[in-house]
């Protein structure tokens, strides 16, 4: 398989993608796409639900 040069091979990239050093658990990125998930969830439930309100 040839080799290819694009931003997914940047040293960077792949620390960053990183989620576990060692036995410290989970990555920051990890953590934020989680809670940022959740909150979007809240916020999208709370959207489509608010329309069913008792509006008498």
């Amino acid at each position: 398989m040839p080799h290819i040069n694009g931003f997914a091979t940047q040293p960077g990239f792949t620390e960053l993608l990183a989620v576990s050093k060692g036995d410290q658990g989970p990555g920051t990125l990890l953590r934020t796409v989680l809670v940022v998930g959740v909150v979007g969830i809240v916020l999208l439930a709370w959207f489509l639900l608010r329309g069913y309100g008792n509006k008498d």
